[in-house]
């Protein structure tokens, strides 16, 4: 027998949570505006904060030149038996062989990664496995379409973090956060480029844990991650280089891994350790 819930607990809800039945002497639209306030000044600033940094998360593009493959076939007995009737009813009129040559090349979208833009003028922080590939071609396209040929200008030796320049001026940029500030149980949104096909994507959690140390492989790199903050916030392939903002819109981390098999385990670079290499960037750009 399922259990019955008293009516007044249900009322009760109805009136602390959604604001839905009136208090006598009050009219419907100060109920409905006392409701918006009380419903979604907490996803406002989620809101804020989006707007405020999705001009500047790019998605990365990454293509490839790759063969052209055709099918054709030999006859590896031609010319052996053409003048022998019984060797020819053996093997028959065409015995053919199926074979594979390369006809030129064409150019594939073979992968893809999140950024952001830390200067007006075309520097992009992003993972350094996302760009890894020195035969690989990338693109950088923006949230309003634009779209702009990049070249990798720099990758670090200790973290998982390098940079693409694109040619471009008065680009939106981020605002960098302080990430010795962040506590578990902060929210945390993640913006980034889910699965290399749903660009700006995004996905809000909370700050799950802190100076986590994971092994992470990934683009031909295998590497162990230090002091990494953990995220329930959604990181899917994909979002790897894009940012991890709080609900003032700052960058307070790069995502850079997720755990497989797991339920919204993400890990994300701390920004404050990005920082110097973001400064370095930024002084050899001018």
């Amino acid at each position: 027998m399922k259990n019955k819930v008293p009516y007044a607990i249900i009322t009760t809800a109805a009136i602390l949570g959604l604001g839905l039945i009136p208090f006598r002497g009050q009219s419907d639209q100060a109920i409905a505006a006392v409701s918006l306030s009380r419903t979604t000044d907490y996803e406002q600033s989620i809101i804020s904060a989006v707007d405020k940094v999705s001009p500047a998360v790019v998605s990365i593009i990454i293509s490839k030149d790759v063969p052209i493959l055709e099918k054709y076939y030999i006859d590896p007995f031609k010319g052996m038996y053409e003048n022998d009737p019984h060797m020819q009813n053996f093997f028959g009129p065409s015995f053919k062989i199926p074979q594979y040559r390369q006809n030129g090349v064409e150019r594939k979208e073979v992968g893809g990664g999140s950024g952001f833009i830390i200067s007006e003028d075309g520097v992009i922080m992003t993972n350094k496995h996302v760009i890894s590939d020195p035969k690989a071609i990338y693109t950088v396209l923006l949230n309003d379409g634009r779209r702009f040929d990049a070249k990798v200008s720099m990758q670090s030796s200790t973290l998982d973090i390098a940079a693409l320049k694109v040619e471009a001026t008065d680009l939106p940029t981020v605002k960098l956060g302080n990430s010795n500030v962040v506590k578990p149980g902060q929210t945390a949104i993640a913006i980034g480029n889910a699965l290399a096909q749903f660009r700006n994507t995004v996905s809000v959690g909370v700050i799950s844990g802190m100076a986590r140390t994971v092994n992470a492989s990934g683009g031909g790199m295998t590497e162990t991650l230090e002091d990494v903050f953990q995220t329930d916030a959604a990181i899917n392939p994909g979002n790897s280089g894009g940012p991890l903002i709080n609900t003032r819109g700052e960058v307070v981390g790069v995502n850079v891994a997720v755990a497989q098999g797991a339920q919204n385990i993400g890990f994300a670079i701390p920004i404050n350790k990005v920082k110097s290499i973001a400064r370095n960037l930024l002084s050899n750009a001018q």
